[in-house]
């Protein structure tokens, strides 16, 4: 078994709206039938007794060696708690090739997955030793180690559940939600409305501390010290000769690291001191308030959860030693090295030796049976301490004093560290105070406490950064089809321009936000159509989406307001991924129908092309139907349920819905010549659909419509149109028998003057199939006088000279080109093409290098105006 072109599909895909990991499979005829390799289930069941295995599969197909990859690759996720239902497997049209498709919940996992089910296999085959526990230990590792934390995911999830879509722009915990202009973003718990005054003011202990005072809130009494001398004067000072304990931390420190509490010797000050100068240069001592420590969480205006820590601690049952109680608890699933788990593991280092001595015990002593055994004097999640929910306990005056808190330092979100004998009465009564305030605090606690109801922390967070129904989108619209993209996705542009919008655009020209460009190159991609919908100017994105970036990656979306197909026709790179039919085309471009918003968004489909038509039934939306023909069945059909379609009546456009109708003269719409370009109409027809399925006024259509200039500045390669010497030049990128054939049916349209002779300069893309390039010689040949081959830049696979023979195939039984050249290099052949116009001819440039070509063109025509 051999596992090949391994992909990430990253969004909604040919298989499914999950990400997913596909691979090619290429088995031995032995490989093809695990019934015919003896004792095989067997042993592999000896490897991973959990492994699930479909028998009989659907459809009654045999079971291969790539099913039993895809099974153990699914199968390793979900032992290693990965949340992943999904897989597949299908032969393609190679006999032992398989398309292995499964589920991943993060990436790196999903690949290792891929990986050690492989060797599973292999063991399971060779009969050779496979450590299931080992797998599993890594596949968890990984996991944990990527996942996002247990804060940030119950942020993310939130959101999530509210349909507003996110993005992690790390492997951390940076996370932007929602898209273009209404984008907000995340750092774990602290959102990007915080300023940066705000957090340095919260990680200035000292400056914390006097803000508070000035507005009321209790806290302990203290003062930066700065040397042990110093801080055993400011101990002095509080009264801790007379039995006041002190507190020892960090002025800028996190996650109570170097903070001491309750000291009462000089020697532990002093210790103290040097521990917390380690974290920072600046110390802060304060006096100790006895009582329990306790964490509030503030969101905006309110307090949305409050919960008792415990320090980290075990309880002697009179027959174990501290450390062995220590190994108990940390052996609890709940407990892990980090911030990914609910809870940590305890620490049991010199700082919990020091703190047992304290009571005089060490690692080796016996607890009585329900002695408490404390650790660590701070209850910090993140050294092993536990946490009781307390929120409905919280008397509203306590509340109100740690929402001021939070407010006094500009704080959108924050942890508020109080030690208190209860939260039952309120904070002045009982002597407590506000001993720290975290910008970035940690959910866990409130999210799963040790004791109590976890809190809806997440939804809160989410419901501060967005209203109501915001779900944070801006209005995308994707436009497939093998013909027409990128002139649709340009009207479409032009016409949300007009409404004001900040348009950002993908196409196969390049990436472009407010009209000027940003990327170069074929952009019609995920990649492309994600960094739009990064780009914070963009208030409406319109984005070509190729058959390429589908099968490679998935969409770079996962919903779109409207979903447009143009077109499916032959030579759109079939045989390419297995695709080998216009029908296997259709359900790869079927995916941005399958990702319309369910209910409220539209899909806008050519009712003329069978391969398209069908699409409607996969729209979890509505559909608007465009086809030149009103009594189309399909269009009938739809108009007779009283549903949009958009159909041409004599000059004009009308788009229907019901008994109202709007109408659009084709005579005041330029890039359709008045009507004579027929695949321009198709393509304003289409533009005029998704318009429509966005609600802008008919008035901005009619204007966007009306200002769009099809030239190649606008709409480079796309029918441009150029005078030399009273002959006329079109410059098109058709480059498939559908697009070549629409050429023509334009260019006859045209009236063609007495005596004036067509000529076509034409390449072929080597990616295509040999009847594909064969065929659009044949279709030239009967429509042009002059035939002049070139060959690509780029032959993509082919040999030199092969796709200028297949061009010439296509020429054979020409009925009207008579002359046929083979011009080597693109530029050359466009020059021999216009040293042989003369006026009243007319010559069809199909240009390789679109941006090259055309500034050639230019230069040219330009050149010829100035010699005149």
């Amino acid at each position: 078994m051999d596992v090949s072109r391994i992909r990430a599909l990253r969004g909604p895909n040919l298989w499914s709206r999950h990400t997913a990991i596909e691979s090619i499979v290429s088995c031995l005829e032995a490989e093809r039938d695990i019934n015919c390799i003896p004792g095989f289930e067997t042993r592999l069941r000896e490897r991973f007794p959990e492994i699930a295995l479909l028998q009989p599969l659907p459809n009654g197909d045999v079971q291969s060696m790539a099913h039993i990859l895809e099974f153990a690759t699914l199968g390793l996720q979900a032992q290693a708690g990965c949340p992943v239902t999904f897989s597949r497997t299908t032969q393609s049209i190679e006999a032992g090739t398989y398309l292995v498709v499964v589920e991943y919940s993060e990436e790196d996992v999903g690949r290792l997955a891929l990986d050690l089910a492989r060797a599973l296999c292999r063991a399971a085959a060779d009969d050779t030793p496979f450590d299931l526990a080992e797998a599993l230990r890594r596949l968890r590792e990984l996991d944990e180690d990527v996942r996002l934390g247990p804060s940030t995911g119950a942020i993310v999830y939130a959101a999530v559940a509210r349909g507003i879509p996110y993005h992690r722009l790390t492997q951390g915990s940076l996370v932007q939600f929602g898209w273009g202009s209404r984008q907000r973003r995340i750092q774990a718990a602290e959102i990007d409305a915080t300023s940066a005054v705000a957090e340095s003011i919260a990680q200035d202990k000292e400056l914390t501390k006097r803000l508070l005072q000035s507005a009321g809130v209790p806290v302990p009494a203290g003062r930066p010290v700065e040397d042990a001398e110093d801080a055993w004067a400011a101990a002095r000072e509080i009264g801790i000769e007379n039995g006041v304990a002190v507190v020892v931390k960090p002025r800028d420190g996190n996650q109570g690291k170097g903070v001491a509490v309750n000291l009462k010797t000089r020697e532990q000050v002093s210790a103290a001191y040097a521990a917390a100068s380690r974290i920072s240069g600046k110390v802060l001592l304060e006096r100790y308030i006895s009582g329990q420590d306790h964490r509030f969480l503030v969101v905006g205006n309110k307090l949305v959860a409050a919960a008792r820590r415990e320090p980290p601690m075990v309880i002697g049952d009179g027959a174990h030693t501290v450390s062995q109680l220590v190994d108990q608890i940390n052996a609890d699933p709940r407990r892990g090295a980090g911030h990914a788990t609910s809870l940590t593991r305890i620490r049991f280092d010199d700082i919990a030796i020091a703190r047992l001595a304290e009571d005089g015990l060490d690692a080796e002593s016996v607890p009585a049976r329900g002695r408490r055994v404390i650790l660590r004097n701070n209850a910090n999640l993140s050294t092993g301490g536990s946490a009781a929910d307390v929120t409905d306990d919280v008397h509203p005056d306590f509340a109100a004093r740690a929402v001021t808190a939070a407010q006094m330092l500009g704080l959108d979100i924050a942890g508020i560290d109080i030690v208190c004998k209860n939260v039952l009465r309120p904070l002045e009564e009982q002597g407590g105070g506000i001993v720290e305030i975290n910008a970035t605090p940690g959910l866990r606690m409130h999210l799963q406490p040790s004791f109590g109801r976890g809190r809806a922390v997440g939804e809160a967070i989410v419901a501060n950064m967005f209203a109501d129904g915001d779900d944070a989108r801006i209005h995308l619209v994707a436009v497939t089809g093998t013909n027409g993209k990128t002139t649709t996705v340009r009207l479409i542009a032009g016409i949300l321009g007009r409404r004001g919008y900040r348009v950002g655009m993908t196409c196969t020209d390049g990436v472009y936000v407010r009209g000027r460009r940003i990327d170069t190159g074929d952009c019609s991609g995920p990649r492309s159509a994600r960094n739009v919908l990064l780009h914070p100017d963009v208030d409406a994105a319109v984005l070509e989406t190729a058959r390429g970036g589908i099968l490679r990656e998935g969409l770079g979306f996962d919903r779109c307001d409207v979903a447009v197909v143009t077109n499916i026709g032959q030579g759109d790179h079939l045989d390419h991924s297995f695709m080998s039919t216009v029908e296997d085309l259709s359900v790869v471009k079927r995916v941005i129908v399958q990702s319309v918003k369910p209910e409220t968004g539209h899909a806008v489909l050519n009712a003329a092309d069978p391969m398209v038509a069908p699409m409607a039934d996969a729209c979890p939306g509505k559909v608007i139907f465009f086809a030149r023909d009103r009594n189309h069945p399909v269009m009938a059909m739809h108009r007779a349920r009283g549903r949009r379609i958009i159909f041409l009546d004599g000059g004009e456009i009308v788009a229907l819905e019901g008994g109202v109708e709007q109408r659009v003269a084709l005579c005041d719409v330029p890039v359709t010549a008045g009507g004579a370009i027929a695949f321009q109409t198709e393509n304003v027809m289409a533009a005029i659909g998704a318009a429509w399925a966005l609600g802008i006024d008919w008035a901005l259509i009619r204007s966007g419509l009306g200002s769009f200039i099809n030239d190649a500045a606008s709409a480079p390669g796309r029918f441009n149109l150029f005078d030399y010497r009273g002959a006329t030049l079109i410059a098109d990128y058709g480059h498939n028998p559908d697009a070549i054939a629409a050429l023509v049916g334009a260019i006859e349209n045209m009236p063609e003057k007495s005596g004036g002779r067509r000529s076509v300069v034409i390449s072929g893309a080597g990616d295509r199939r040999d009847e594909d390039i064969r065929r659009q010689t044949e279709i030239l040949g009967d429509a042009f006088d002059t035939v002049l081959l070139y060959q690509d830049q780029c032959q993509r696979g082919r040999a030199d000279g092969e796709v200028l023979a297949l061009l010439r195939e296509g020429l054979k039984n020409a009925r009207r080109a008579k002359e046929i050249a083979e011009i080597r290099g693109e530029f050359l052949a466009i020059d021999t093409a216009l040293a042989g116009l003369r006026a009243g001819d007319l010559c069809l440039i199909l240009i390789d290098q679109v941006e090259e070509a055309l500034e050639w063109i230019r230069r040219k025509t330009e050149f010829q105006r100035m010699e005149i």
